[in-house]
């Protein structure tokens, strides 16, 4: 008897539960429960699209003074709701430039969202900004407090990096790279409750910048807690936005850890009516095997087109598949690290797994010496290790110099990862060369993977001064001060006529050419990749 009162009790919580999911309106709130063990209830205002309440277990997440929206928030909008296959409660949310839904399944804890553009924003920066209670979730994932901005005591640069207990933060500084990045969170640690984003391929097949774009990811800012899927933003742009939908994405509240986007099912998406979602039926994929390149280094294939964007880490091996691809004809990137080795064409027709090998290697020459690798970024340097996390004034960072590198006894921390015009150019390497290496021509090659306010090397050899390159192409946007480090990655090459080098000692300095700012980090700047003397 006993065992079957348990079985009735448990049997009418869950139908009590069930038959509370639904859409409820009452004045300006359209109201969805859930229906969860973990009771989860949101409010999205009818006029604007902001997400009022978040209650998850019965407690308030959201923070109150300003709602959880697409950009800075809609203004106005066409809300309408519905009940979808009896398990799923939609929210369409429709301006002259974007549609916006947001999905609650039944039984769920997830805000399941997509966003239909037909331009971006005007404010520049096509985002979803989920605005959290500080005091309830003031843990950020998975950097820590890097760029938790609250309780600063002063501001070290703009009005978006502080100082913090005598530490530069900012919510740049929360960044991950795309193709990385499938979950951040904000969370408390008293009963583990997360809220955290989720996104996968179809996420991301719509945005701006390919697989080592990066932006913000969280903040706690004191008066809220900001978590954010940046889809589109001049943060570093080195591309087109791209329009049409970003999705399907998540906002999941847990208490069971920290859960992967990157495998999350969101194929559901196909039964919903969402303008612009091509399930997987009418996808194909990409398979082959990636050869060449530096030994070591990963290698990362990526597919785009004015359209989309998609990527994957080849295996050990060099072999890969790509996500689910739209139809459509690609260009199909190999790189080793961030540095791109070889690009071709791929058409990806639906239904169908397209095998596209690719090959690449870097020239071949004769290397006199080279510092640091091919990779696309500034490994190994100084201050590579740190710069992604606080600003180049901050104490924790060792000297920017000027240095010298000695080739043959310096290590690579005898370089640093940025050359600012005026903090620390120029750059002297030291080196020695027999007769035979001293004799004929020969090529100095500067790899950059950034560059600041029209910032690039200007090197002289020995007493030899070959001409300043031109500028490259500007991009409108700060760099290694917020933690970027990626652009269109100019390579430099100086000519040295024979006759230039000597047998013996030999001296190069490398200084940073342009105009002057007035600002001591956003002077010109160069991020290095490589450095190599070869003929």
């Amino acid at each position: 008897m006993f065992l079957q009162s348990v079985l009735l009790a448990t049997f009418a919580f869950s139908s009590s539960a069930l038959a509370a999911f639904g859409i409820t309106t009452s004045g300006n709130d359209i109201v969805v429960d859930a229906g969860s063990d973990n009771a989860f209830k949101v409010t999205v205002n009818k006029n604007s699209c902001d997400i009022t309440s978040i209650l998850f277990r019965g407690e308030e997440f959201q923070y109150q003074s300003t709602g959880t929206h697409i950009s800075s928030g809609l203004g106005t909008a066409t809300v309408s709701s519905t009940i979808v296959n009896s398990q799923y409660a939609k929210i369409t949310c429709t301006t002259s430039t974007l549609t916006h839904y947001i999905v609650i399944r039944s039984g769920d804890s997830t805000i399941w969202m997509a966003t239909n553009t037909a331009s971006e924003p005007s404010v520049g920066e096509l985002r979803f900004i989920a605005r959290l209670q500080p005091s309830k979730l003031p843990l950020e994932y998975p950097f820590g407090s890097v760029s938790t901005t609250a309780g600063s005591s002063s501001t070290v640069e703009g009005s978006d990096v502080y100082v913090v207990n005598g530490q530069t933060r900012s919510k740049f500084y929360s960044s991950e790279r795309f193709i990385d990045d499938y979950t951040h969170c904000v969370y408390r640690d008293d009963d583990a409750v997360h809220a955290c984003m989720l996104l996968n391929s179809y996420s991301y097949e719509r945005s701006s910048g390919g697989p080592f774009f990066r932006d913000i990811d969280s903040n706690n800012a004191g008066d809220s807690t900001n978590l954010y899927f940046y889809m589109n933003s001049g943060h570093v742009q080195t591309e087109n936005y791209r329009m049409g939908l970003h999705g399907p994405y998540g906002l999941q509240f847990s208490r069971s850890g920290i859960p992967s986007g990157k495998t999350m099912d969101t194929t559901f998406f196909a039964d919903l009516g969402i303008s612009g979602y091509v399930a997987p039926s009418g996808r194909g994929t990409v398979t082959g095997t990636a050869t060449g390149g530096t030994s070591g280094l990963q290698k990362v294939i990526h597919w785009y087109n004015a359209n989309d964007q998609y990527w994957v880490y080849a295996d050990s091996s060099g072999k890969f598949t790509s996500p689910p691809i739209k139809p459509g004809t690609y260009t199909q990137v190999f790189y080793q690290g961030e540095y791109k080795l070889a690009s071709s064409s791929v058409t990806v027709s639906a239904g169908k797994a397209t095998t596209a090998n690719i090959s690449g290697s870097l020239p071949s020459h004769t290397t006199l010496f080279k510092i640091g690798e091919y990779d696309g970024q500034p490994t190994g340097f100084r201050n590579a290790d740190k710069f992604l996390r606080m600003h180049p004034s901050d104490s924790r960072m060792s000297s920017w110099g000027p240095l010298t590198y000695t080739v043959g006894s310096s290590s690579l921390t005898d370089v640093p990862m940025a050359l600012f015009k005026d903090v620390n150019t120029p750059l002297t390497i030291k080196f020695t060369l027999t007769s035979a290496q001293a004799s004929g021509a020969a090529t100095l090659r500067v790899a950059t993977t950034l560059s600041f306010a029209g910032g690039r090397p200007s090197a002289v050899i020995n007493s030899y001064s070959p001409a300043t390159p031109a500028a490259p192409t500007k991009i409108d946007s700060r760099g290694v001060t917020r933690g970027a480090y990626r652009g269109f990655g100019e390579v430099y090459d100086f000519a040295i006529p024979s006759g230039n080098l000597v047998s013996g000692s030999n001296t190069i300095t490398i200084s940073v050419a342009s105009g002057s700012s007035g600002d001591t980090y956003l002077e010109p700047n160069v991020i290095l990749d490589a450095i190599e003397l070869y003929r």
